[in-house]
């Protein structure tokens, strides 16, 4: 099987709305977007996650920012990685508000920030790093990243971030694996409250 890495376009929509999905519900039953959007079910979200990709406001779910692999002609994972200093909060919500969300988001995203970290605008940030059911431990995430650094490299960025919710093991210990250590926790009641998990952990690693 060969495995090829390359950049997203508007027509890989789908499959990243897949990954998005995904990688934001990470075994729980409601995710960001279900909550954000006011329904889980599948159809409905994949459809706005769609669409999220494609703003005119580049957030960090913006197409341009995901790498794709690719084994034998067929999308099997994903990862985002973002600059924090140009996919801010405002632009996530800006793209919300581009694909008909209206004031019903605020109060999960105010959690969500809550429950944040003061990132620095001087580091890379990784998301949404998933891989489709049967194609683990086949070497595609470690592809993914090893190229996004390559480009983040020449951007002069010599840290990389990633944020996980505590008690996503799976996770963490991959991430653990690939070189991260876990530099920051923040638990929040109110982010237990709606997404049943204590909060949020901030992973870094040097490269």
């Amino acid at each position: 099987m060969s495995l090829k890495i390359k950049q997203a376009t508007a027509e890989d929509a789908s499959f990243l709305a897949q990954m998005i999905l995904q990688s934001s519900r990470a075994g729980k039953k409601k995710g960001l977007f279900d909550v954000l959007f006011g329904t889980d079910n599948d159809t409905e979200v994949l459809e706005k996650l769609q669409k999220l990709t494609q703003t005119q406001a580049k957030s960090h779910c913006h197409y341009k920012n995901f790498l794709i692999a690719q084994m034998d002609g067929k999308s099997v994972g994903s990862l985002c990685s973002y600059e924090p200093r140009i996919a801010t909060k405002e632009a996530f919500e800006e793209a919300l508000k581009e694909i008909g969300c209206g004031d019903e988001i605020q109060k999960p995203l105010e959690v969500v920030y809550e429950c944040s970290f003061n990132t620095s605008k001087s580091r890379l940030m990784f998301d949404f790093m998933e891989e489709l059911e049967g194609f683990i431990d086949v070497g595609v995430l470690k592809a993914l990243m090893q190229k996004s650094l390559l480009t983040a490299r020449l951007k002069g960025y010599s840290i990389v971030q990633t944020v996980i919710e505590i008690g996503s093991l799976e996770a963490e210990l991959f991430y653990k694996r690939l070189g991260f250590e876990i530099v920051d926790k923040k638990e929040c009641d109110a982010y237990r409250e709606i997404f049943g998990r204590a909060g949020v952990m901030l992973l870094a690693m040097e490269f």
